[in-house]
């Protein structure tokens, strides 16, 4: 399955307001292996970026200036996305934005939905985690995932991030805890759930079946206790 972790950053908060897509990150993924294959790209808004904004992603109007507009990588954009699942945290707030730059165009671009699947990865958290944070940084936290690299926000960063959250969530096994604490009190999690995992690139589990001998030698102890009990389980259960 190709899925691809994408994040957006913007001029604001709602596109019907007039804001526009500045930057857009993704990484791929394929059968929940990163590949290294990404796409990143800044984009000239032709519009102001409010400082609010600015404060949470540090992108300014002047270093966008020389920068392609939208309608410039659209066509590259949908081909890199087209077909495969979208892993979005907050997936309504940049499929939003993505629409809407499709609609500006007016060239027949379809909406996201049309051409890809989308996994909303923060109503997926609100699901395992209710009641507590869940955005990035309070998952980073959860999954004991560095993210001391993220002071800003940036779209390609957010994205490499939450491709690890979201294997955390959906497969990383956790220890169990003996300590009898409540895991879901708070924010965080106690150290009885750090993900354990496999390295990467291991050799294949060898799988090795019992011979004849220990197959007659296995029998042969069922019916041992057969005889003595009148009730073998594993016998009766054959």
């Amino acid at each position: 399955m190709r899925q691809i972790i994408l994040d957006t950053e913007t001029t604001g908060i709602d596109p019907k307001q007039g804001h526009r897509v500045i930057e857009i990150g993704c990484v791929e993924m394929i059968d929940r292996k990163l590949t290294g294959n990404h796409y990143h790209v800044y984009i000239n808004p032709q519009r102001v970026i409010e400082q609010e904004a600015i404060n949470v992603h540090g992108i300014t109007n002047e270093s966008l200036v020389d920068k392609p507009i939208f309608s410039a990588i659209a066509d590259e954009f949908l081909d890199f996305i087209r077909g495969a699942e979208l892993v979005i945290h907050n997936a309504a707030f940049d499929v939003g934005f993505i629409n809407h730059e499709f609609s500006l165009l007016r060239r027949g671009f379809p909406n996201v939905e049309e051409c890809c699947g989308v996994l909303d990865t923060l109503a997926l958290a609100r699901k395992k985690h209710p009641g507590q944070k869940n955005n990035l940084d309070a998952l980073c936290k959860r999954y004991f995932i560095d993210n001391s690299s993220r002071t800003l926000h940036g779209a390609l960063l957010d994205s490499e991030i939450l491709a690890e959250v979201y294997l955390a969530m959906t497969g990383g096994q956790t220890a169990l805890s003996l300590s009898g604490s409540d895991d879901n009190a708070g924010d965080s999690e106690g150290e009885g759930s750090a993900i354990r995992r496999l390295a990467p690139g291991r050799a294949e589990l060898r799988v090795i079946s019992a011979s004849d001998n220990e197959l007659q030698n296995h029998q042969n102890k069922l019916e041992q206790i057969q005889k003595k009990s009148g009730n073998c389980l594993w016998l009766a259960n054959d």
